[in-house]
Protein backbone atom coordinates (compact mmCIF):
# COMPACT_ATOMS: atom_id res chain seq x y z
CA UNK A 1 0.00 0.00 0.00
CA UNK A 2 1.95 3.40 -0.85
CA UNK A 3 1.88 6.19 1.17
CA UNK A 4 1.39 9.91 -0.15
CA UNK A 5 2.89 12.22 2.79
CA UNK A 6 2.34 15.19 1.28
CA UNK A 7 -1.17 14.18 1.02
CA UNK A 8 -1.53 13.92 4.25
CA UNK A 9 0.69 17.08 5.23
CA UNK A 10 -2.35 19.00 3.49
CA UNK A 11 -5.18 17.19 5.63
CA UNK A 12 -2.99 18.08 8.17
CA UNK A 13 -2.49 21.81 7.07
CA UNK A 14 -6.60 22.21 6.32
CA UNK A 15 -7.75 20.67 9.70
CA UNK A 16 -5.01 23.30 11.49
CA UNK A 17 -6.61 26.39 9.92
CA UNK A 18 -10.32 24.78 10.02
CA UNK A 19 -9.41 24.83 14.11
CA UNK A 20 -7.52 27.80 14.22
CA UNK A 21 -10.61 29.41 12.23
CA UNK A 22 -13.08 27.84 14.72
CA UNK A 23 -11.13 29.26 18.07
CA UNK A 24 -10.69 32.49 16.79
CA UNK A 25 -14.92 32.77 15.63
CA UNK A 26 -15.33 31.25 19.40
CA UNK A 27 -13.35 34.06 20.60
CA UNK A 28 -14.92 37.22 18.71
CA UNK A 29 -17.73 35.54 19.67
CA UNK A 30 -16.62 35.30 23.63
CA UNK A 31 -15.42 38.92 23.24
CA UNK A 32 -18.94 40.40 21.38
CA UNK A 33 -21.05 38.85 23.97
CA UNK A 34 -19.03 40.55 26.91
CA UNK A 35 -19.05 43.79 25.37
CA UNK A 36 -22.90 43.68 24.67
CA UNK A 37 -23.12 42.44 28.40
CA UNK A 38 -20.31 45.02 29.85
CA UNK A 39 -21.52 48.22 28.11
CA UNK A 40 -25.25 47.07 29.09
CA UNK A 41 -24.04 48.13 32.39
CA UNK A 42 -22.31 51.42 32.56
CA UNK A 43 -23.96 54.31 30.74
CA UNK A 44 -21.14 56.06 29.66
CA UNK A 45 -19.23 52.58 28.34
CA UNK A 46 -19.67 51.88 24.61
CA UNK A 47 -18.61 48.34 23.81
CA UNK A 48 -15.75 49.13 21.85
CA UNK A 49 -14.17 50.47 24.85
CA UNK A 50 -14.42 46.70 26.01
CA UNK A 51 -11.00 44.50 25.08
CA UNK A 52 -9.56 41.47 25.70
CA UNK A 53 -7.11 41.31 28.22
CA UNK A 54 -3.64 38.96 29.29
CA UNK A 55 -6.40 36.97 32.26
CA UNK A 56 -8.52 34.55 31.05
CA UNK A 57 -11.67 35.41 32.23
CA UNK A 58 -11.20 38.92 32.52
CA UNK A 59 -11.98 41.74 29.98
CA UNK A 60 -9.75 45.27 29.96
CA UNK A 61 -12.19 48.17 30.27
CA UNK A 62 -10.74 51.45 28.23
CA UNK A 63 -12.02 54.90 28.19
CA UNK A 64 -9.36 57.34 27.54
CA UNK A 65 -6.22 56.71 29.93
CA UNK A 66 -8.38 55.20 32.35
CA UNK A 67 -7.89 51.60 32.62
CA UNK A 68 -9.78 48.79 34.54
CA UNK A 69 -10.06 45.13 34.27
CA UNK A 70 -13.94 43.71 34.69
CA UNK A 71 -15.70 40.04 34.79
CA UNK A 72 -17.33 39.16 31.31
CA UNK A 73 -20.63 38.78 32.75
CA UNK A 74 -19.73 42.96 34.51
CA UNK A 75 -19.97 41.39 37.97
CA UNK A 76 -16.32 42.27 39.53
CA UNK A 77 -14.26 45.09 38.52
CA UNK A 78 -10.96 45.97 39.26
CA UNK A 79 -8.53 48.81 39.42
CA UNK A 80 -4.82 48.97 39.42
CA UNK A 81 -1.54 48.34 37.37
CA UNK A 82 -1.20 45.05 35.78
CA UNK A 83 2.45 43.90 35.97
CA UNK A 84 4.29 41.29 34.02
CA UNK A 85 6.51 39.70 36.38
CA UNK A 86 7.99 37.41 33.36
CA UNK A 87 9.19 40.68 31.67
CA UNK A 88 8.72 43.04 34.62
CA UNK A 89 6.64 45.47 32.31
CA UNK A 90 3.53 47.11 33.06
CA UNK A 91 0.81 46.24 30.87
CA UNK A 92 -1.87 48.92 32.43
CA UNK A 93 0.79 51.85 32.03
CA UNK A 94 1.35 50.52 28.71
CA UNK A 95 -2.08 50.83 27.76
CA UNK A 96 -2.32 54.27 29.71
CA UNK A 97 0.19 55.19 27.14
CA UNK A 98 -1.23 54.55 24.00
CA UNK A 99 -4.59 56.33 24.57
CA UNK A 100 -2.43 59.45 25.27
CA UNK A 101 -0.59 58.78 22.47
CA UNK A 102 -3.33 58.88 20.37
CA UNK A 103 -4.86 61.68 22.01
CA UNK A 104 -2.25 63.87 21.59
CA UNK A 105 -1.66 63.11 17.87
CA UNK A 106 -4.97 64.26 17.10
CA UNK A 107 -4.25 67.47 18.14
CA UNK A 108 -3.22 69.76 15.23
CA UNK A 109 -0.55 73.08 15.84
CA UNK A 110 -3.97 75.54 15.42
CA UNK A 111 -5.36 74.02 18.53
CA UNK A 112 -2.81 74.54 20.69
CA UNK A 113 -0.27 77.54 21.90
CA UNK A 114 2.78 76.08 20.61
CA UNK A 115 6.76 77.63 21.68
CA UNK A 116 9.05 75.69 19.37
CA UNK A 117 12.69 76.25 18.32
CA UNK A 118 14.47 76.27 15.63
CA UNK A 119 14.80 72.86 15.06
CA UNK A 120 12.97 70.80 17.72
CA UNK A 121 14.39 67.11 18.78
CA UNK A 122 11.63 66.64 20.90
CA UNK A 123 8.13 67.48 21.50
CA UNK A 124 6.07 67.68 24.90
CA UNK A 125 2.40 68.37 25.30
CA UNK A 126 1.64 70.51 28.47
CA UNK A 127 -0.99 71.01 30.02
CA UNK A 128 -0.89 74.03 32.84
CA UNK A 129 -2.87 76.47 34.39
CA UNK A 130 -2.60 80.16 34.46
CA UNK A 131 -3.08 80.60 37.93
CA UNK A 132 -0.28 77.41 38.94
CA UNK A 133 2.73 78.17 40.44
CA UNK A 134 5.21 75.48 39.09
CA UNK A 135 3.20 76.06 35.76
CA UNK A 136 4.29 79.72 36.25
CA UNK A 137 8.19 78.59 36.88
CA UNK A 138 8.42 76.24 34.53
CA UNK A 139 7.04 78.97 31.76
CA UNK A 140 9.52 81.89 33.29
CA UNK A 141 12.11 79.22 31.58
CA UNK A 142 10.28 78.32 28.25
CA UNK A 143 13.24 79.86 26.59
CA UNK A 144 15.44 77.05 28.18
CA UNK A 145 13.32 74.23 27.17
CA UNK A 146 13.85 75.93 23.34
CA UNK A 147 17.79 75.65 24.29
CA UNK A 148 17.38 72.37 24.69
CA UNK A 149 15.65 71.44 21.30
CA UNK A 150 12.52 70.97 23.26
CA UNK A 151 8.82 72.52 21.58
CA UNK A 152 6.21 72.84 24.09
CA UNK A 153 2.70 72.35 22.91
CA UNK A 154 0.20 74.51 26.01
CA UNK A 155 -3.45 73.26 26.60
CA UNK A 156 -5.35 75.37 28.91
CA UNK A 157 -6.56 73.36 31.73
CA UNK A 158 -7.67 75.67 34.98
CA UNK A 159 -7.95 72.91 37.21
CA UNK A 160 -10.73 74.41 39.41
CA UNK A 161 -13.13 74.04 36.31
CA UNK A 162 -15.25 76.79 34.34
CA UNK A 163 -16.29 78.82 37.18
CA UNK A 164 -12.73 79.72 38.14
CA UNK A 165 -11.19 82.96 37.77
CA UNK A 166 -8.75 81.16 35.68
CA UNK A 167 -11.01 79.48 33.34
CA UNK A 168 -12.32 83.56 32.31
CA UNK A 169 -8.50 84.10 31.80
CA UNK A 170 -7.71 81.27 29.87
CA UNK A 171 -10.51 81.79 27.67
CA UNK A 172 -9.14 85.56 26.98
CA UNK A 173 -6.03 84.16 26.10
CA UNK A 174 -7.23 81.52 23.81
CA UNK A 175 -9.00 84.69 21.75
CA UNK A 176 -5.93 86.84 21.58
CA UNK A 177 -4.24 87.56 18.26
CA UNK A 178 -0.96 86.55 19.58
CA UNK A 179 -1.92 83.57 22.13
CA UNK A 180 1.84 83.22 23.06
CA UNK A 181 2.31 86.92 24.34
CA UNK A 182 -0.84 86.56 26.10
CA UNK A 183 -0.13 83.16 27.82
CA UNK A 184 3.35 85.02 28.88
CA UNK A 185 1.39 87.85 30.24
CA UNK A 186 -1.47 85.85 32.28
CA UNK A 187 1.28 84.12 33.86
CA UNK A 188 2.82 86.77 34.93
CA UNK A 189 -0.50 88.68 36.32
CA UNK A 190 -0.19 91.36 33.23
CA UNK A 191 -3.09 92.28 31.47
CA UNK A 192 -3.25 91.97 27.53
CA UNK A 193 -5.13 92.18 24.53
CA UNK A 194 -7.79 90.16 23.67
CA UNK A 195 -11.47 89.88 21.90
CA UNK A 196 -14.58 88.26 21.37
CA UNK A 197 -14.00 84.48 19.81
CA UNK A 198 -15.24 80.90 19.65
CA UNK A 199 -13.18 79.84 23.00
CA UNK A 200 -14.63 76.42 23.17
CA UNK A 201 -11.22 75.12 22.86
CA UNK A 202 -10.50 75.48 26.81
CA UNK A 203 -13.62 72.96 27.42
CA UNK A 204 -11.54 70.70 24.85
CA UNK A 205 -8.36 71.12 26.40
CA UNK A 206 -9.93 70.59 29.90
CA UNK A 207 -12.01 67.05 28.83
CA UNK A 208 -8.37 65.84 26.91
CA UNK A 209 -7.49 66.49 30.58
CA UNK A 210 -9.93 64.58 32.12
CA UNK A 211 -9.41 61.68 29.55
CA UNK A 212 -5.79 61.34 30.68
CA UNK A 213 -6.63 61.52 34.04
CA UNK A 214 -5.09 64.62 35.12
CA UNK A 215 -4.56 64.89 39.14
CA UNK A 216 -3.05 68.22 39.05
CA UNK A 217 -0.92 71.23 36.96
CA UNK A 218 1.62 71.03 35.05
CA UNK A 219 1.23 67.97 33.68
CA UNK A 220 3.84 67.03 30.51
CA UNK A 221 2.81 64.09 28.03
CA UNK A 222 6.05 63.08 26.08
CA UNK A 223 5.15 62.47 22.06
CA UNK A 224 4.70 58.22 22.95
CA UNK A 225 1.84 59.39 25.83
CA UNK A 226 4.62 58.89 29.22
CA UNK A 227 2.49 61.28 31.47
CA UNK A 228 5.12 63.27 33.69
CA UNK A 229 3.20 65.18 36.74
CA UNK A 230 4.68 68.25 37.89
CA UNK A 231 7.56 70.75 36.90
CA UNK A 232 10.72 69.11 35.75
CA UNK A 233 13.90 71.46 35.05
CA UNK A 234 14.54 71.66 31.43
CA UNK A 235 18.34 69.82 31.62
CA UNK A 236 16.46 66.97 33.55
CA UNK A 237 13.62 66.81 31.05
CA UNK A 238 15.62 66.78 27.91
CA UNK A 239 17.68 63.92 29.55
CA UNK A 240 14.33 62.28 30.78
CA UNK A 241 13.64 63.00 27.12
CA UNK A 242 16.74 61.42 25.50
CA UNK A 243 16.60 58.41 28.19
CA UNK A 244 12.60 57.74 26.48
CA UNK A 245 14.16 57.63 23.15
CA UNK A 246 16.59 55.61 24.04
CA UNK A 247 13.95 52.58 25.49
Amino acid sequence: MSRNPSGLSQMLAIATLAFCAAAAADDNAALEAARNAIAAKFETIDPEDVYESPIEGWYMLQKGSIVAYITADGHYLMQGDLIDLETQVNLTDLSRNDARRDLMASLNDDQVILFSPDRAQYTVTVFTDVDCGYCRKLHNQINAYLDEGIAVRYLLYPRNGPASKAWKTSEGVWCAADRSAALTAAKQDRDFETQQCDSTMVNEHFALGRQIGLTGTPAIVFEDGTLVGGYVPPGQLSARLQQNAQK
